[in-house]
């Protein structure tokens, strides 16, 4: 029974690790397109992606802070 327990712990904290890796990478990613590390992008297209990164981001934060995403 305790073993059946542990197995259904270890998925949900791969889902926390994984739900925290993203929202670094997504936040990460919108501040490196609005400093212009990816040259090949027009200036619109890098606001607009560097503000959208970071605003989904923020977002995936939020829904993760205030437990929606918790559904394990």
């Amino acid at each position: 029974m305790n073993e059946d327990n542990n197995d259904k712990k270890v998925p949900g904290m791969m889902k926390v690790v994984f739900g925290i890796i993203m929202i670094f990478i997504y936040v990460t990613m919108g501040v490196l397109v609005l400093c212009g590390y990816f040259s090949w992008l027009n200036e619109w297209l890098r606001w607009a992606g560097g503000i959208m990164f970071i605003t989904y981001g923020i977002w995936r934060a939020y829904r993760y802070i205030k437990g929606v995403d918790s559904r394990f």
